[in-house]
């Protein structure tokens, strides 16, 4: 099934964003291996929300829940994104797409397209590396220019497009001297070379490329159910188009249509816990600061009211007295923020509403 809707912009609040630790520019090597999203502090007059992800792809690392933390922050945030990480031929390796960079964009964030210029050899495979690391010159050089940087974030990841064939070329030449200093044997290079080739035809080029791609993801992952989902219902395709006239690929992991209303179903799953993890819980709240700011949803030519939910299951029995007070706090931050954003969450089928916690 194939829904429909239009996104102007996006207002949300927050509740569950951690307690960010402040590092200097100096430090900024550390703070990137030791934590996923922290503040750097440039000036007593000057701080700035910074995220990283591990890899370009939004499926691994749980990089949402990284830029979730970064929301509550009022001033600039940004976001260092690699624009290809490559593991070894033993491993993965993932590509940048234009619709992260355009996703960002709606948040108001300000991405830096990195490259990784370091790594260690995996001891457990013959061919993977592990423990990558980002050329720090490059992302300090754009931290300095952001810091005066006037326009908005849109702006600002427009231009960084215009940076991603030097970028992309920097990042081949990386894994080469990588593979010769390890003895790691990486990805055919011909396939990425194809890709800086693409780039180098424009940036029109590269979105449509990119386009294509997501376009393609969301067609495989609207006919898969992953074993991990514990869900009833039907698995849609959504696409949302913003003012400026670009479309974003998702999925909705399941829908419901009663009458004229439409519900919007992001599922998280836990084989272990009484919850799914916090991560995972982010994760799905970045889902539902796009779904509450949805307009016009429709299929066909049908459109419905909609409503935004975050299901939680687990394969435990759900039974509050057995929560932990950690996970009471989860829950409790959790409803406010769904009463406040207008979204509803659903614990193995009972509104988190009509739970004693």
């Amino acid at each position: 099934m194939d829904v429909l809707a239009k996104i102007e912009g996006i207002a949300y609040k927050p509740f569950l964003c951690r307690e960010l630790k402040e590092y200097t520019l100096n430090d900024i090597e550390r703070a990137l291996s030791i934590s996923s999203t922290f503040i750097i502090n440039i000036n007593p007059n000057i701080k700035i929300a910074c995220s990283w992800w591990v890899s370009c792809k939004r499926t691994r690392s749980y990089p949402y829940a990284r830029i979730y933390d970064s929301l509550k922050y009022q001033g600039k945030k940004i976001t260092i994104i690699p624009i290809l990480k490559d593991e070894g031929k033993d491993g993965d390796r993932d590509f940048l797409q234009w619709d992260t960079i355009s996703l960002m964009s709606l948040l108001g964030i300000y991405v830096i397209i990195a490259y990784y210029n370091n790594a260690e050899k995996n001891p457990a495979y013959n061919n993977k590396i592990t423990n990558q690391r980002f050329d720090v010159d490059h992302i300090l050089a754009q931290i300095d220019t952001i810091i005066d940087y006037q326009s908005d974030a849109l702006h600002w990841n427009l231009k960084q497009i215009d940076m991603v064939v030097d970028i992309g070329t920097k990042a081949l030449v990386s894994y080469e001297k990588i593979s010769k200093q390890l003895g790691v044997v990486m990805h055919s290079s011909s396939n990425a070379t194809k890709r800086i080739d693409e780039l180098k035809k424009g940036k029109k080029n590269f979105i449509n490329f990119s386009r294509d791609l997501a376009k393609k993801a969301q067609n495989r992952e609207s006919n898969t159910k992953q074993p991990k989902e514990n869900l009833s219902g039907i698995k849609a395709k959504l696409t949302i188009k913003n003012y400026l006239g670009g479309n974003y690929f998702f999925t909705c992991d399941e829908i419901e249509i009663k009458n004229k209303n439409i519900y919007l179903i992001e599922g998280k799953h836990s084989k272990q816990g009484i919850i799914p993890s916090l991560e995972d819980i982010k994760d799905g709240l970045l889902k539902m600061i796009l779904f509450t700011n949805l307009k016009e949803v429709s299929i066909g030519n049908e459109i419905y009211s909609h409503m935004s939910v975050l299901k939680l299951t687990s394969t435990m029995t759900f039974n509050s007295n057995n929560l932990t007070k950690s996970k009471i706090v989860i829950l409790e931050l959790l409803k406010k923020e769904a009463l406040t954003n207008n979204f509803k969450i659903v614990i193995n089928k009972t509104d988190l509403l009509h739970i004693d916690i």
